[in-house]
């Protein structure tokens, strides 16, 4: 490696800089080592103590929103630097911050954690709102179409067609429309698992295409009896 040369500050960043060392390095001061830290000062390697920063802390980079309110907090902080031999230059390792300094820093990024969980409940309470409305408009254009079909299954169609996250017809543009053929998708899907033995024709080895067309009159049949007016809706 050559000679160690003082390192061009990471870019947006001011304030002291501090290397991490590739070699093992003693303080030109106090002659300690191997350091694993160190500041040039005139080309000369000092530790942390003999360059007044032993009392700093370090920090790794990674959290953002800690590094930066670490660095607002801090009186004095250093950016601290590795050599990296591939790419022939400098990269950020973290800050040294004053320990106070990052305690406070922490106490901020918690608060701001807390701030988010109760947004996140506020947020999945909201959408478990809409997303029982949307069930139930669902169900009702269910019946609006198919008005012998009973309630119950009313309901669950929707709520299984419509569950958020799914990818299921419910969820599709057309489905949160509540268009008709979207509607009507999901209660043929419904009633081919439920109503027919399609799923056992599938278990048993038959193509998807052939088991359709061996249930499609049972299919037609449920839906021309939810087509009329039922006695037992409800």
């Amino acid at each position: 490696m050559a000679r160690l040369a003082t390192p061009p500050a990471p870019a947006g960043l001011g304030g002291l800089l501090v290397v991490q060392p590739l070699r093992r390095k003693q303080c030109a001061a106090c002659r300690r080592g191997p350091l694993s830290l160190l500041v040039l000062e005139d080309g000369a390697p000092r530790c942390m103590d003999c360059a007044d920063l032993g009392h700093l802390v370090f920090l790794p980079r990674g959290d953002t929103a800690l590094t930066r309110r670490s660095r607002e907090e801090s009186g004095l902080w250093a950016v601290v630097v590795r050599f990296n031999r591939r790419k022939s230059r400098y990269e950020r390792q973290g800050l040294l911050v004053e320990e106070a300094a990052l305690a406070r820093a922490e106490q901020r990024c918690l608060a701001d954690a807390e701030a988010r969980r109760r947004r996140r409940a506020r947020d999945a309470r909201r959408r478990t709102a809409e997303d029982v409305r949307f069930a139930e408009a669902f169900a009702a254009e269910i019946q609006r179409l198919f008005p012998g079909c009973p309630n119950d299954r009313a309901r669950a169609i929707a709520a299984h067609a419509s569950l958020r996250g799914s990818g299921r017809v419910g969820r599709s543009a057309a489905g949160r429309a509540l268009s008709e053929g979207a509607v009507i998708s999901a209660v043929v899907a419904a009633v081919r698992h439920v109503d027919t033995s399609y799923d056992q024709l599938l278990m048993s080895g038959v193509h998807r295409y052939e088991a359709r067309r061996r249930i499609a009159a049972a299919v037609e049949g449920v839906l021309m009896g939810w087509a009329e007016v039922g006695t037992d809706a409800g």
